[in-house]
């Protein structure tokens, strides 16, 4: 009973759109959550991996002939698993994420979490191109979204838990706080609110020290040589970000027309086709295949040998957009990081003719590219920034990162039109992502923060009963609880003013419409915006516990003021 208590005292709390301890402790549980299951991702996934590789993301120690049977057999389970379902839980990754992010609150289908984490283990130890940063964003949205859901938290509590475990997932993933901070604010929920991003900031750190509790403090890119780039380089680095920024917009461009070409094909025919040409080019070219981390690796070791890394590039470049325009699922930030890291070492060597012999910055230039392509096929040039600072632990990288960056942007944004491919991805996909301007100001608040709570509820239509009850009532609404077909309707009464000379009763009642108390107060207007008066009635579990009442006074004032009254 006292946890009750206390339980439904937090949801009033959570209800308000502000900072609170009790929102932080939840953003640490929610970023907990989503470590444990990150870390048992990762742990699979690399428990898999070694069984027939000597270290994880190594394709290149395989034989010809088990690199071609291996995206085969990977391309089989993947159909059978969707075939089992039939491939109604097949929407994944973070398209999807923001999708139910905007759409449903954060909230995320059991069965496309479970589809996505036995998805991409499978995905990743046979091969494809795709990166672990997708299942790990769907992985932390669920687990966090589920520890709202069993609380029973406000919804708009719910959406933030989401980001929170969004935030922790890829923290637990590569080791970057701030970046997976960064990422969440401006590549899926688009907006900085401090009483959002306190816990996210707070749910990162858990991820990141589960990170290096369980895998240790190294990075992808540890062990680089950055060394400071003096000033002559900044016009070469100037060109550099154009041309990367012209790749991404083809890059862009030409993933969405994979997807747009194969849309009105089946799954099963798509995913072997995926399974078919990954065992081509990877039979080929082994080092193309993997998440893009192998390919990071290539462009640390072969700096010299351009031959070879326009070979890989070209050849991940298609192998990525055969595995995530054709449906495997994973995420598409890895193989971009491994392209970004192979097209800055290649122009790098490019910069030997215009600025002589650099071969001691390439890791550097490298480094350059990861950012820019980062920044420009996702539009994050914040993120990337971070992401690169992070990766490195070097603060040399940040100003030739800005310009790269910023070349990079404008050209693909400005000149191209480029947009972020996951906006792209989701336009394809017809998933609604967009929140008209007044939805997204009453989503951040409950309706338990704005309902008025003081109200007179009468149980018997009696004319004397009502009569007195609104007499004594002041400003506090009535409302009537009225048995209908084994069930209840409840009515608001007020006095009938009306100029007719013998009115058919002298009271009038407005029928309401119930909402759930977890809901935001974009239901209520969503009832209301119509006939612009009226209220609706909040309920606890069962429709017939009443518990409050939203006006659409109450909306009106929150639209245009930014607050609202409620009855003492």
């Amino acid at each position: 009973m006292a946890f009750e208590k206390h339980l439904k005292h937090l949801r009033e709390q959570l209800a308000y759109p502000k900072i609170s301890i009790q929102l932080s402790v939840l953003g640490l549980l929610a970023g907990l959550s989503a470590s444990i299951c990150i870390v048992a991702f990762q742990w699979c996934l690399e428990s898999v991996q070694l069984l027939y590789l000597n270290e994880p993301d190594n394709f290149q120690s395989l034989s010809g002939a088990e690199r071609f049977l291996l995206p085969l057999i990977g391309a089989g389970l993947i159909a059978l698993v969707g075939v089992f379902t039939q491939f109604k839980h097949f929407r994944l990754g973070i398209p999807f994420v923001i999708y139910r992010l905007k759409a449903f609150y954060g909230m995320m289908p059991i069965r496309n979490t479970i589809n996505q984490f036995f998805g991409g283990i499978i995905a990743m130890s046979s091969g494809f191109s795709v990166g672990r940063e997708g299942p790990a964003v769907h992985l932390g949205a669920g687990a966090s979204s589920y520890l709202g859901s069993w609380l029973k938290l406000p919804y708009n509590s719910v959406r933030t838990l989401s980001a929170c475990g969004m935030a922790a997932a890829i923290a637990a993933s590569f080791n970057t706080p701030l970046a997976a901070v960064i990422f969440v604010m401006e590549v899926v929920l688009r907006e900085y609110k401090t009483h959002i991003f306190v816990p996210v900031m707070l749910a990162s750190m858990v991820g990141a020290t589960a990170n290096r509790y369980a895998f240790g403090h190294e990075h992808d890119l540890s062990g680089l040589n950055i060394e400071l780039l003096d000033i002559n380089h900044y016009p070469y680095l100037v060109f550099m970000g154009i041309l990367v920024g012209c790749f991404a917009f083809a890059f862009n461009r030409q993933l969405i027309e994979v997807i747009r070409s194969f849309k009105s094909i089946n799954m099963l025919p798509r995913l072997l086709l995926a399974g078919f040409a990954t065992a081509i080019i990877g039979y080929i070219v082994p080092q193309a295949l993997g998440t893009g981390l192998g390919a990071i690796t290539i462009a640390q070791e072969q700096t010299g040998n351009a031959q070879l890394l326009m070979t890989v590039f070209i050849s991940k470049s298609l192998l990525t957009f055969f595995a995530i325009g054709l449906g495997i699922p994973g995420g598409v930030i890895g193989p971009i990081l491994g392209l970004g890291m192979m097209l800055g070492t290649l122009l790098a060597l490019m910069a030997s003719i215009f600025i002589g012999n650099i071969s001691g910055y390439s890791d550097i230039y490298g480094v350059l590219g990861l950012a820019a392509l980062m920044a420009a096929c996702l539009n994050a040039p914040l993120a990337a920034l971070v992401t690169a600072l992070e990766l490195t632990y070097n603060p040399d990288i940040v100003v030739p990162a800005m310009l790269v960056i910023v070349a990079a942007h404008v050209v693909s944004s400005q000149i191209f039109k480029n947009r972020s491919l996951f906006i792209l991805q989701l336009e394809m996909q017809k998933l609604d992502y967009q929140t008209a301007p007044t939805y997204d100001i009453l989503q951040k608040t409950g309706v338990l923060a704005a309902m008025e709570r003081s109200f007179i509820l009468v149980k018997r239509k009696d004319d004397t009963v009502l009569r007195k009850a609104l007499d004594r009532a002041g400003k506090r609404p009535v409302i009537l609880r009225e048995a209908v077909d084994g069930g209840f309707v409840f009515k608001q009464v007020s006095y009938n003013v009306s100029l007719e000379h013998q009115p058919a009763s002298p009271f009038n009642f407005d029928e309401l419409q119930g909402v759930e108390s977890r809901y935001t107060l974009a239901e209520p207007f969503e009832i209301l915006q119509h006939k612009r008066s009226g209220s609706v009635y909040i309920f606890e579990e069962e429709f017939e516990n009443i518990v409050g009442i939203v006006t659409w006074e109450q909306l009106r004032l929150r639209l245009t003021k930014g607050s609202f009254q409620v009855t003492e």
